[in-house]
């Protein structure tokens, strides 16, 4: 009698949306910088260090800057300097200009600095001084004979080797005169490595060696004692 009805296809409703009202576009990402790791100091701001703080050149270099753009202008950005050394012995990671937040002991110079202007703005935030002397074998040697009382001991800076930290930039050579010497059984003298931190060797050593010859202790020192590494 009567023809069967067409079902009419409907569309899927998404929940939530209501019928009959258009949907909106999705609203889009804010976008996030994302900041660079430590890098070289960059050119403006070394140029400023070596001539308005008449920084040695190669001093300049030991160090790493952290940046991020300014949204101010164009071409403009802040930066942080810090020794990587230093964070490295305190076992601390900068892994860009935000992380130091949380660490402003290790900033030494912070400000801005302008591409297109060439405008360079610097505040000292820790006073440097990396004027460390440097020893001959002799008179590493000396220094290591000079150790009387039991226990003591004479530390020196590496620019090599397994530590962190220091002017040197790989921590401290630590000679110690041996606790037991001379009544028990055992070598004059021990050697370890330390880093540094705050210009002292931390308590965490790593042993390399006993001896009875400090002219073979300062041996091993003087191949690492010398101008730091950059």
């Amino acid at each position: 009698m009567f023809g069967k009805k067409k079902q009419m296809a409907v569309a899927p409703v998404s929940e939530g949306a209501a019928v009959g009202v258009p949907t909106q576009p999705k609203a889009e990402k804010a976008r996030v910088e994302r900041l660079q790791g430590p890098k070289q100091i960059p050119e403006l701001v070394e140029r400023h260090l070596i001539t308005e703080y008449k920084m040695d050149a190669d001093l300049v270099r030991i160090f790493k800057a952290v940046v991020r753009k300014r949204p101010e202008a164009e071409r403009a950005f802040d930066y942080r300097i810090f020794d990587e050394s230093e964070a490295e012995a305190s076992e601390i990671q900068i892994k860009d200009y935000t992380a130091l937040d949380e660490h402003p002991d290790f900033i030494l110079y912070e400000g801005w600095f302008d591409e297109k202007s060439k405008h360079v703005e610097l505040k000292e935030r820790k006073k440097v001084s990396y004027d460390t002397p440097l020893f001959s074998e002799t008179e590493l040697q000396q220094k290591i004979e000079a150790l009387s009382q039991p226990g003591s001991t004479v530390f020196f800076y590496q620019a090599r080797g397994p530590a962190a930290g220091g002017p040197l930039g790989r921590g401290a050579a630590i000679v110690e005169l041996n606790p037991d010497y001379p009544g028990k059984k055992g070598k004059k003298y021990t050697l370890y490595t330390a880093s540094v931190v705050g210009m002292e060797p931390i308590a965490k050593r790593h042993k390399l060696f006993d001896s009875d010859k400090p002219k073979e202790i300062a041996k091993w020192i003087m191949g690492a004692h010398h101008k730091r590494i950059y």
